[in-house]
Parts: structure tokens; C-alpha cells; sequence
């Protein structure tokens, strides 16, 4: 069928044949169909949806538009984790050198952070050194030296996606989950992964704003990655408050590493601000050991999780994979001037708009709103109060770490709007919703 053909079925509600998607994806990938028809697709996949079957053959054809990684030379099962994106998420650094640390392999081909939420490969680099981009000879040595590596999509892995991602991005069709959900399984089944642990985020810093749109979306992934053959756990997890003490690439990684030095930061609460970070990583970590096989039941994959954690060997491998991959921490720098943000009234924290807290995180030059941006790795937002807590006038809820003061008067006026002070004592943040299996 003609390009304008397949369009025309797909925009009158019809199923597309596997043959169909292929011939349309590839030809896209290769430069022989243009952008306009692209985007024509992409917005009759958008109002229309796919079924099963169509969204498993786009994943597919994806897939296998670049190369799929041979991980046939690292022993026993590879698990990766995949987060739907969120604010102060930086769960990966510490999930990755636990799971390791319980001999049970964690390859992860990670991403930059876009829009409000922050990456994986922004957090990493921002210790001087460290290389993202190794290749893959490199990434399946170190992963079996160590147990895990960190790297970025090549040019060989998925670039149908990469191409089809970046005109979504400018056509309006971002939210459509056949297209979401085809974008995340081609590029973590072409890790050549054995099993995948989802954490699918809801609230107000997420894609998805409620817990029933995340569970929809879990399904699906879900549903692709058993029709690959991959074990697949997912977590509904909320993202009504930002996670953990601290957003921001530099300060995201001191606060994995104090949680990995079973350091704590006791707020003026009486409650560790590290905590939820520090649960959520174990959490996720536990499901990662417990999928490979490794043990009879999830608490007691959760117990030697912890004990990787406590023991020190979690660090211990994070600091060797930093300097397998050029990375050094003696080095980590960050910003040295910081601005208060005050309460204005008293009462109770009762909600935040989580992803207000990641636009000012943008202005602050700590994220990007447009792949070209250049991060500051050394700015950040360090959070002093979370959902329940009370709070006085003039009681400092965040703390803006930023060098460059004429950033500081627009940060400032989000972050106010970023919180609200009740009078009355709403009920307690529950982090995980629902798990999953």
C-alpha cells in the first residue's frame, strides 16, 4: 500500500497489518517518507489508538530497526528497571549497584531528561569524568566486571524510535500509549534484557496524572514485554511530592551516595528526607533480584537488598563502576550560593504541583526544555518539608542552590506557587500505590 493509503486506514478506525507498520516505520527510518506523512500517521495513531497486535508490531518493527545488543556473554539473567520520569527520581543509582551487589546482572541503557523530569545520564555527568557513552563492547565488559554499567542510546539501538520520538515531540502526539508504549519496550528489550521492573509514576509531576491512567499504561507494557518472552513486574508509585531531599544532577548523586553511606538527613520534623528515595530504590531493587529467580519470595529479596545496601557493597560497586567509566567523585562539585524560600502562611503542607518544582528546576538551567539546552550540573532544589508535615510562617520549605543570582526571582515566584498550605491535615502520601505481577 501507498504511504497515504495506510494513513487513510488508520485514520478510519482499521486495524494496520504487521506488513503495513513495517513498510511505513522502516521507510520513515530510511528517508523515504516524509515528515508530513509521519506526522499524519502519528495523529491517526493518536485519536485512534492501536490494538494489541498493532502496538506489539510497531514495537517490533522498532526494535529491529537498529541492532539488538548480544548480552549472550554475560552469565545468568539481566534485569533493567524503567521509570516513567518524574521530579528528584534517582532511584537508578542506587537500584543498579544493589542489584549488582546480589550477583544478579543490571545492563542499563538510560536517558536525558526533557520537559520537567530529570535523566539518568544528566545525574551521572555531572561527575566530572564519567563517560555515558561507551561503547558496546565496553558496556557488556564492564557490566560483566562489575555487574552493572550506565550508558545512552547509540545511533544502532532504535533509531526508528529516535527519529519518531523527536516528531512527537513536535506534533502534539506525545501522550498516546501505543506510541509511549512501543517507544519504551524497543529500546529496553534491544538491551537484551531477561526481565524488565517497571515504575510507573502518577500525581502531578508525572506523565500520568492519576493512579488509573498509570495502571492502564502498566498493563500495556506489561503485555509487550510478556509477548517478548520477558519476566515483567510493574509498580504504580505517586509523584504528588518531589522524591527524596534534593532535585538537581549534582545534588541528586551526594544524596545516592549518603543513602549508600546509610547516612541520614532528619528534617525539622523528625522524619529522614531521604527516606522515600532510600524505600522506593529497595523496593524496586527487591522485584529486580526476586524476577531473576534468586530467591523464594519478595521480602526475602527485599532483605538482601537491604543488606547490600547497609553492608557498604552497593557503594562499593558504585564507586568502581565511576571509575570504570572515568568518573570521579573526589571531583563532584556543587553550587556554592543559596536563596531560602519561606512559608507565608502556617498550617500544613497539603499538596504540591510537582511538576512546577520541575520548571523551576529548568529556569535554574538543572534540566532542559529543549534537547539543545545545556544543563548546569550544579544547581539544584533541596526540599525541607514533605505532604502532612506542619508549617509556620517564614519556615523554610525549599532551599535554591544556584550560583547565577538573576535566576533566582523567577524560581522563586514557582516554587511559591509549587505548594499549598492548608489548615487541616489531609491524609498521609502513600509512595507505592500497587504493585504489579
Amino acid at each position: 500500500m501507498l504511504p497515504a493509503e495506510i494513513i487513510k486506514k488508520k485514520r478510519n478506525g482499521f486495524e494496520l497489518s504487521e506488513q503495513e507498520i513495517e513498510s511505513f516505520i522502516l521507510g520513515y527510518t530510511r528517508g523515504k517518507i516524509p515528515d508530513y506523512q509521519m506526522s499524519a500517521l502519528l495523529m491517526a495513531i493518536y485519536f485512534k489508538g492501536m490494538t494489541t497486535a498493532e502496538t506489539l508490531s510497531l514495537t517490533k518493527t522498532m526494535l529491529h530497526s537498529g541492532i539488538v545488543v548480544d548480552t549472550s556473554s554475560i552469565p545468568g539473567f539481566k534485569v533493567d528497571k524503567h521509570s516513567t520520569g518524574g521530579v528528584g527520581d534517582k532511584t537508578s543509582l542506587i537500584l543498579g549497584p544493589i542489584v549488582a551487589a546480589c550477583g544478579v546482572y543490571v545492563p542499563m541503557i538510560s536517558g536525558r531528561g526533557l520537559g520537567h523530569t530529570g535523566g539518568t545520564l544528566d545525574k551521572l555527568e555531572s561527575i566530572p569524568g564519567f563517560n555515558t557513552q561507551q561503547s558496546l563492547e565496553d558496556f557488556i565488559r564492564i557490566t560483566k566486571e562489575i555487574g552493572t554499567c550506565f550508558i545512552g542510546q547509540t545511533k544502532d539501538i532504535c533509531p526508528a524510535d529516535k527519529k519518531i520520538y523527536a516528531l512527537r515531540d513536535v506534533t502534539a502526539t506525545v501522550e498516546s500509549y501505543p506510541l509511549i508504549c512501543a517507544s519504551i519496550m524497543s529500546k529496553k528489550i534491544a538491551e537484551g534484557i531477561d526481565g524488565l521492573v517497571l515504575d510507573v509514576k502518577f500525581g502531578t509531576g508525572a506523565f500520568m496524572k492519576t493512579s488509573e491512567q498509570a495502571h492502564e499504561l502498566a498493563q500495556k507494557l506489561m503485555a509487550i514485554g510478556v509477548g517478548y518472552g520477558k519476566k515483567v513486574v510493574a509498580l504504580i508509585t505517586s509523584m504528588n511530592q518531589p522524591l527524596g531531599r534534593y532535585a538537581g544532577n549534582a545534588f541528586e548523586v551526594y544524596e545516592c551516595l549518603e543513602i549508600m553511606k546509610n547516612k541520614k538527613h532528619i528534617g525539622v520534623d523528625g522524619h529522614d528526607m531521604y527516606e522515600d528515595t532510600r524505600e522506593l530504590s529497595l523496593q524496586l531493587s527487591a522485584h529486580m533480584i526476586h524476577l531473576s529467580g534468586k530467591t523464594k519470595s519478595f521480602e526475602e529479596a527485599y532483605k538482601m537488598a537491604e543488606e547490600a545496601l547497609v553492608s557498604g557493597k552497593a557503594l562499593a560497586i558504585f564507586e568502581k563502576m565511576c571509575g570504570k567509566q572515568g568518573g570521579n567523585l573526589a571531583d563532584i562539585r556543587y553550587a556554592k550560593k543559596q536563596s531560602k524560600v519561606n512559608s507565608t502562611s502556617s498550617g500544613y503542607i497539603t499538596n504540591y504541583n510537582v511538576e512546577k518544582v520541575g520548571i523551576a528546576g529548568i529556569v535554574l538551567k538543572a534540566g532542559r526544555k529543549i534537547t539543545e539546552d545545556v544543563i548546569d550540573p550544579l544547581t539544584g532544589i533541596e526540599f525541607h518539608k514533605k505532604i502532612g508535615d506542619p508549617i509556620k510562617a517564614g519556615e523554610t520549605i525549599f532551599t535554591i542552590h544556584c550560583d547565577d543570582e538573576s535566576l533566582l526571582s523567577e524560581t522563586e515566584h514557582l516554587l511559591h506557587q509549587a505548594v499549598t498550605v492548608s489548615a487541616e491535615k489531609l491524609i498521609e502520601h502513600k509512595l507505592i500505590k500497587e504493585v504489579l505481577l
